[in-house]
C-alpha cells in the first residue's frame, strides 16, 4: 500500500497473542505489530519465460539468457479509499553448477502501481544445457513480502538454455524432385514434402513457396519428419524453403528444394463443338467422339472475343443431346468440367453437362436453376451437394466451370472465371455411366434449351488462374474519337477509321484562346482548358449534337460506353442527355442529368416495339462545370447494368432485356417521350469510347486510356 503521510493509526493499538500466533503461522505475512498486510501471492499462472512460454516444472527451453515475467499486486484489504497499491516484484534464479556448488541469482524491481507485469532481464552468465529453477515473490512499498511463487499451490517454474540450432532439414518429393531430369508432373496436380532434420529436438518446420507466405507445420512428436501436400497453379520455376525449430526457439539455416513444374494436363475430354453445320457428330480434341442426336444443329453462333468459331444449338426436346456413350472422367477422384453455355430459356432447370451413374440418375450435373423469386442462377450439382451461384439471363454467354478436389473433398462452382460458391466435406460419387451433353437423369431430363460451346473435362485440379483464362471474354475497344477541331465537322475514328462522328445542327468546337487574355490588359482570368488535347465538342444545348452514321456495337451482347463531359451551367434548368443509342423512335439506352432530381438517370427499353416497358435506374450527383467522365457498362451475361460517374457506380440494376439497337450511337441527345429528338446538352464533350464487352470496376477509372 502508499500511505503517503505515514503509517495510520488504529483504534487498536495491539494485536492479541492469539492473532500473533495466527499471523506467525501464515508463510509470507508480516508478523511484527502493524496494520499494513503483506502482498498478494503470485500466481505460477501469470508466469512466463520470454512472454510466450508459460512456467513449468519440467524445464522449457530457451534460445538464451531469458526474461522471465510476473503479474504482482499488493493487497486492497488494508486500504483508506485515497490510497494506491504498488507493488514489485523479488525473482531469483538458481541452479547446481559442474563442481555441484549451487548458484543464485536475484533480481528486484521498483515498485509501482498493481496489478502490474514486472520482468527479469536474466544475466548471460547462466549457464547452457543445465536446469535453472526460479520463483518470484511480491514486495511493497513498506517491504513487506508475498509468499514466493513455488510456495503452495504453486510450483517452481524451470528452464534450460540451448544454444545449439539445429541440423538444416533435408526435403524430398517424389513428384517434384530437386533435380536436372526435367519437368516434373504438372499444374493442378498434389505432390508430397517430407521435411526431416538430424536434430532430435526439431519441434516445427517453417516452409514458404515462392510468392506465398510462410506456413508452420509440427511432426508427431520431437525429431520426426513431417509431410506436407502441394499444388502448383502455374508452371515453371518454383521452389520451396524450409527451416527447422527446435523446441528451444532456435531456427536452422535455409534450405531450398527447385521444383520445375510442367504444364497441366490437357482435358482428358474435349469437344468445341465447333464442327459444320450439318454434322453427324462432334469430333473431339481429346477422347471420344460425340454422337449428335437429330435435334442438335451445328454452326450456331460463338460467344464474342474468345478463340471459338461456333456452337451448337440445342431445342430442349428428347431428341437434342450429345454423348460419347462412355464416362468422361472418374467422378472417385478429383474432376472438373466447363463449357460456354447460353440460355434461351431459364424458366426450368436445364444442365450444360452430366454423367450418368449406376442409379439411374446423375453423379453430377452443370447447368442453371430458376429461382422463386429473382433470376435463375447456374447450378453445379455433385451428389447430394448443390452449389448455386451468379445469374443466368436469356441470350447471355457465360462460362462454367464445375470443380471437385477428393484432396480435401471441395466442391467448387466457377462463373466467367470467378468463383461463386464452395462446399468443403463433400462425399465420394460414383459415376460409370456415359458423359451427357445438354441434358441428365432426373427432372425430366432437364434439357438444355440454346447454345453450348468448347466442353472441356480434366482429371485434375484446374487452377484459378487457368479457370480465369478460360472464362476471360475482355473488353475490346472498338471506337475511339479524340475531339480535336476539323474544317468539315467530321471526326475521324481513331482506332480503325470506319466509324467518323459527325457534327449535326451547327455544333461546333471549343478552343480556349489564352493568347488573347495575355493581350487583354482587363483579362484577369485565363479561359478553361479544353478537356482533352487542344479542342473539344461544343454544343449549345438547342439542337446540336454528333452521331455516327450507323450502330458501334451490338447492344444485345456486353459493351460499355463513355466519354468526358463539361456543363455550361452547373445548375442545367432541365434534363439533358449525354449518350444514347437506339432506333428512329426509341432509344435501346440513354444516360442522361436530371436537375429536377439532382440525380444521372440511366434509363434502359425492354425491347424496340412501340410502348416498350422502361426501366430507370439512378443515383445522387451533381453536374461540374470542369469534367465529368461518364461510363455505361452493359454486362449481359450477368445480366447487369452499371452507371459510372468520376469513376464510381452511382447506379447499377438487374437488366435482361437487351436488343439490338441499329441506330447510330448520339452525343448530345435522346429520345423524349413523343417519340422526337430531344433533351440536348449543352456543354462540352471529349474522350468518346466504346468497347465490345463489359468494363471492370478497375478499367472504368481508366476507359479513356484503354486500347
Amino acid at each position: 500500500m502508499n500511505t503517503h503521510s505515514g503509517r495510520r493509526a488504529r483504534t487498536t493499538a495491539t494485536v492479541t497473542g492469539l492473532a500473533a500466533v495466527l499471523l506467525a503461522a501464515t508463510p509470507g505475512i508480516a508478523t511484527a505489530v502493524g496494520e499494513n498486510l503483506p502482498p498478494l501471492q503470485p500466481s505460477t499462472d501469470t508466469l512466463t519465460v520470454d512472454s510466450s512460454k508459460a512456467c513449468s516444472d519440467e524445464p522449457v527451453y530457451v534460445p538464451r539468457a531469458p526474461e522471465l515475467r510476473a503479474t504482482v499486486e499488493d493487497t486492497t484489504e488494508d486500504n483508506e479509499a485515497w490510497e494506491t497499491n504498488g507493488a514489485g516484484a523479488e525473482f531469483e534464479a538458481w541452479w547446481t553448477d559442474a563442481d555441484g556448488a549451487q548458484q543464485r541469482r536475484t533480481y528486484t524491481s521498483g515498485v509501482v502501481k498493481s496489478p502490474i507485469v514486472r520482468l527479469w532481464r536474466t544475466p548471460s552468465d547462466l549457464p547452457a544445457d543445465t536446469v535453472v529453477s526460479w520463483h518470484v515473490r511480491a514486495v511493497d512499498e513498506e517491504g513487506a513480502t508475498s509468499a514466493w511463487s513455488d510456495e503452495t499451490p504453486g510450483f517452481t517454474c524451470r528452464f534450460i538454455i540451448d544454444t545449439v540450432s539445429p541440423e538444416p532439414p533435408t526435403v524430398v518429393s517424389e513428384q517434384y524432385p530437386d533435380d536436372n531430369s526435367g519437368w516434373h508432373d504438372g499444374v493442378g496436380v498434389y505432390g508430397s514434402f517430407t521435411f526431416d532434420s538430424p536434430s532430435q529436438d526439431v519441434v516445427e518446420y517453417i516452409y514458404s513457396f515462392l510468392g506465398s507466405a510462410p506456413e508452420r507445420v509440427r511432426p508427431e512428436e520431437p525429431g520426426g519428419p513431417v509431410t506436407i501436400r502441394w499444388m502448383p497453379e502455374e508452371d515453371g520455376p518454383d521452389a520451396v524453403q524450409v527451416r527447422a525449430v527446435d523446441r528451444a526457439g532456435r531456427y536452422s539455416t535455409l534450405t531450398t528444394h527447385d521444383i520445375r513444374v510442367a504444364a497441366g494436363r490437357t482435358p482428358v475430354a474435349h469437344w468445341t463443338l465447333a464442327d459444320p453445320a450439318g454434322a453427324d457428330n462432334a469430333a473431339a480434341e481429346a477422347g471420344p467422339v460425340a454422337r449428335a442426336a437429330d435435334g442438335v444443329l451445328f454452326g450456331a453462333p460463338a460467344p464474342s472475343r474468345t478463340d471459338l468459331t461456333s456452337s451448337v444449338t440445342l431445342n430442349g426436346r428428347g431428341n437434342s443431346y450429345l454423348t460419347p456413350d462412355a464416362p468422361a472422367t472418374d467422378t472417385t477422384h478429383t474432376f472438373a468440367l466447363s463449357a460456354w453455355a447460353r440460355p434461351a430459356a431459364t424458366g426450368t432447370p436445364m444442365t450444360v453437362a452430366s454423367q450418368d451413374a449406376a442409379d439411374g440418375a446423375s453423379a453430377f450435373t452443370l447447368g442453371l436453376r430458376p429461382t422463386a423469386d429473382g433470376p435463375a442462377t447456374w447450378a453445379f450439382r455433385y451428389g447430394a451437394t448443390t452449389l448455386t451461384g451468379g445469374t443466368a439471363s436469356v441470350g447471355g454467354w457465360a462460362h462454367l466451370t464445375g470443380l471437385y478436389d477428393a484432396e480435401d473433398n471441395t466442391l467448387r462452382l466457377y462463373v466467367n472465371g470467378k468463383e461463386v460458391a464452395s462446399e468443403t466435406g463433400v462425399a465420394l460419387v460414383a459415376a460409370p455411366g456415359a458423359f451427357q451433353i445438354g441434358r441428365a437423369r432426373g427432372d425430366a431430363g432437364a434439357r438444355w434449351r440454346g447454345e453450348i460451346g468448347d466442353v472441356r473435362v480434366w482429371d485434375r485440379v484446374v487452377s484459378r488462374k487457368e479457370i480465369e483464362r478460360l472464362g476471360s471474354r475482355p473488353a475490346e475497344l472498338v471506337a475511339s474519337w479524340d475531339i480535336e477541331r476539323t474544317d468539315d465537322g467530321v471526326i475521324p475514328d481513331r482506332q480503325d477509321g470506319d466509324q467518323p462522328l459527325t457534327l449535326h445542327g451547327g455544333a461546333g468546337f471549343y478552343t480556349p484562346d489564352y493568347e488573347a487574355c495575355l493581350e487583354d490588359p482587363e483579362c484577369s482570368e485565363f479561359p478553361a482548358g479544353a478537356l482533352d488535347g487542344n479542342d473539344h465538342l461544343a454544343l449549345d444545348g438547342v439542337d446540336d449534337y454528333a452521331a455516327t452514321s450507323g450502330p458501334v456495337v451490338d447492344t444485345a451482347d456486353s459493351f460499355s460506353v463513355g466519354l468526358r463531359v463539361r456543363f455550361a451551367d452547373a445548375t442545367p434548368d432541365r434534363p439533358m442527355t449525354v449518350l444514347s443509342q437506339g432506333d428512329a423512335d426509341s432509344d435501346a439506352y440513354k444516360v442522361r442529368y436530371d436537375p429536377a432530381a439532382s440525380e444521372w438517370q440511366l434509363i434502359v427499353t425492354h425491347g424496340s416495339e412501340p410502348g416498350a416497358a422502361e426501366s430507370v435506374v439512378a443515383g445522387p450527383g451533381a453536374p461540374t462545370t470542369y469534367s465529368d467522365e461518364v461510363v455505361f457498362v452493359y454486362d449481359d451475361s450477368e445480366g447487369h447494368i452499371t452507371l459510372y460517374v468520376k469513376g464510381e457506380a452511382v447506379a447499377t440494376s438487374e437488366f435482361n432485356a437487351s436488343w439490338a439497337a441499329p441506330g447510330p450511337l448520339q452525343i448530345g441527345r435522346g429520345h423524349t417521350a413523343g417519340g422526337g429528338w430531344g433533351e440536348y446538352f449543352h456543354g462540352g464533350a471529349d474522350t468518346v469510347r466504346v468497347f465490345n464487352g463489359a468494363l471492370t470496376a478497375s478499367q472504368v477509372k481508366s476507359f479513356a486510356y484503354l486500347d
